[in-house]
C-alpha cells in the first residue's frame, strides 16, 4: 500500500508542478470571460454602429401600414413589379418586399427579394413584423379587441410537487431538473474521456522512454498501474475544481464590468418604473416575482450534497474503471497511433450512455433502458448523474454503486494481468488476440 502510495504522489506532482498544468488551469477559466467579454464588447459595439435595412415595399394589396421600427425602414413602391425589381437592382438597400393582393384568412404570394442571402434572423424579423400586422388586420375585421382576445387564451402553468410514502409533498420543477441531468451527464463524459487518454498517454510515454523498467524493479506493474490511475485522478478533481471556481468568479466579474444584468433583473427593472401608471405592468411584474419565488422553491427542494456526492463517486468510479482499460492498452502499444483501434471498443459503452442520456433518461428518467442504463457498471456515470436529478430510490442507487465498484475491481483485475506483461513488452505487434494471450499468462 505504501508502495502504492509513493506512486500516487508521484503521479500527481509530476503533473502539478509541470508548467503545461499550470499554464492550462490558469489560461482555460481565462478564456471563457475572455471570450464572453470580447463577444459582448463587439455585440455593443456593433448594436450602436448598425443601422436599419431598408426594405422597398410594393404593396399592391394597400392592406398593411407600415412602419419603421429599429431594424427596418419601409420604403413604398408605387410602380409595377418589374419597374420595382430594376429600381431594387441599381440602389444598396437591403431587399424588395412584394406584396400582392391577398385574403386576409390565407395570405400568400408574397415575395422577398434580396442581391444577398439574407440571414435567417433577418428574414424571420421580417416574417414577424408582418404577421403581427396581418394579427391586427384580422382583430379588426373581426371586431375582436387585443384586451378581449387574450382573455380567450388565459396561460396555464402546472404547479408540481412531489408526494413521498408518508404523504409529505416536495415542490418541483422538470426544466430545472432536465438542465441540472443535462449538464452533470454530459461533464462525466467529458472528463471520463480526457482523463482516461491522458492515463493512457502517460503510460505510452513512460513505456517509450524505458522509465517504466527502472519503476517495476521495485514495485509490481499492477501496484504502478494503480497508483497512475489514482493519481491522475486526484489532478484530475484538482483542476476541475479550479475551473469551477475561476470561470464561476471571472465570468461573473466579467459580466459586472460590462454592465450587464440577467434578462429577469432587466424585466424587473423596466417594469418597476411603469408600475405606477399601468396596472396591467404591475400585474405582469406581480406574475414575474412569483415565478421567480416558485423556481427558487424548487432549486432549494433539489438534494444539492447528495447529487454532488453523486457526482463525485462516479466521476471517480467511471474514471477508475474506464482508467485501468486505457491504462492497459497503454501499456500494450508503442504509440499514439498503434491505440487508436483499441480506443473505440473502450469509448463505446460511454458513448451509449452519453447518447441514452438524450435518448431515453431526460425523456423517461423512470423507464426501465434509464434504470438499466444507470445500473450497468459501463453506462451508470453518465446514466445515474443523469437520473439523479429527478429522484432515483435509494436501493437502485446503492445497486448501482456497488455493481460500479465491482465493475471497477473487475476491469482493473483483467487490466493489470494485461499491464504486467504489456509494459516491458516493446516492438510487438498487438492485437486481440495478443492481449488474450497476454491475459492468460502466469507470471
Amino acid at each position: 500500500m505504501n508502495k502504492i502510495w509513493l506512486i500516487i504522489q508521484r503521479e500527481f506532482l509530476n503533473r502539478v508542478m509541470k508548467k503545461s498544468f499550470l499554464i492550462t488551469t490558469i489560461l482555460v477559466p481565462l478564456i471563457f470571460p475572455a471570450i464572453i467579454g470580447g463577444l459582448i464588447y463587439v455585440a455593443v459595439k456593433e448594436e450602436k454602429s448598425a443601422k436599419p435595412n431598408l426594405v422597398q415595399v410594393l404593396d399592391e394589396s394597400k392592406k398593411i401600414n407600415f412602419e419603421d421600427t429599429k431594424t427596418f425602414i419601409f420604403q413604398p413602391l408605387n410602380t409595377s413589379l418589374e419597374e420595382a425589381k430594376k429600381t431594387y437592382n441599381l440602389s444598396k438597400d437591403f431587399a424588395l418586399l412584394y406584396i400582392p393582393d391577398f385574403d386576409i384568412n390565407k395570405p400568400e404570394g408574397m415575395v422577398l427579394y434580396t442581391k444577398e442571402n439574407p440571414s435567417i434572423e433577418k428574414v424571420g424579423d421580417l416574417e414577424s413584423y408582418i404577421q403581427n400586422k396581418l394579427h391586427d388586420l384580422k382583430l379588426k375585421e373581426y371586431q375582436i379587441d387585443e384586451a378581449t382576445l387574450k382573455s380567450l387564451r388565459p396561460r396555464v402553468s402546472l404547479k408540481q410537487f412531489n408526494i413521498s410514502d408518508t404523504g409529505e409533498e416536495k415542490s418541483s420543477n422538470s426544466g430545472i431538473l432536465y438542465g441540472l441531468g443535462f449538464g452533470l451527464g454530459i461533464l462525466i463524459y467529458m472528463f471520463v474521456l480526457i482523463y482516461g487518454i491522458q492515463i493512457m498517454q502517460g503510460v505510452i510515454d513512460e513505456k517509450s522512454s524505458k522509465v517504466v523498467e527502472i519503476i517495476v524493479s521495485s514495485v509490481k506493474p499492477f501496484q504502478l498501474m494503480l497508483g497512475k490511475i489514482i493519481g491522475i485522478a486526484s489532478v484530475g478533481l484538482l483542476q476541475f475544481t479550479i475551473w469551477i471556481i475561476l470561470i464561476t468568479v471571472l465570468s461573473s466579474g466579467t459580466l459586472a464590468y460590462f454592465g450587464l444584468k440577467m434578462p429577469q433583473k432587466q424585466m424587473m427593472e423596466q417594469m418597476t418604473k411603469q408600475m405606477d401608471n399601468n396596472p396591467e405592468v404591475k400585474e405582469a411584474m406581480n406574475q414575474q416575482n412569483s415565478m421567480i419565488n416558485e423556481v427558487l422553491g424548487n432549486i432549494s427542494e433539489i438534494p444539492i450534497g447528495k447529487i454532488v456526492f453523486v457526482f463525485i463517486f462516479y466521476f471517480l468510479g467511471g474514471y477508475l474503471l474506464y482508467g485501468a482499460l486505457f491504462a492497459a492498452v497503454g501499456s500494450a502499444v508503442d504509440s499514439q497511433q498503434e491505440a487508436q483501434q483499441f480506443q473505440f471498443p473502450i469509448t463505446l459503452p460511454l458513448l451509449i450512455g452519453y447518447m441514452g442520456l438524450f435518448m431515453f433518461i431526460l425523456r423517461d428518467p423512470h423507464g426501465p433502458v434509464s434504470f438499466w442504463l444507470s445500473v450497468i457498471p459501463f453506462t451508470s456515470p453518465v446514466a445515474m448523474v443523469g437520473r439523479i436529478a429527478f429522484g432515483v430510490p435509494d436501493w437502485q442507487l446503492a445497486v448501482s454503486m456497488i455493481l460500479l465498484i465491482g465493475g471497477f475491481l473487475l476491469t482493473t483485475w483483467i487490466a493489470g494481468r494485461i499491464y504486467r506483461v504489456g509494459i516491458l513488452m516493446t516492438g510487438t505487434k498487438i492485437n486481440y488476440k495478443v492481449l488474450a494471450k497476454w491475459f492468460m499468462t502466469k507470471v
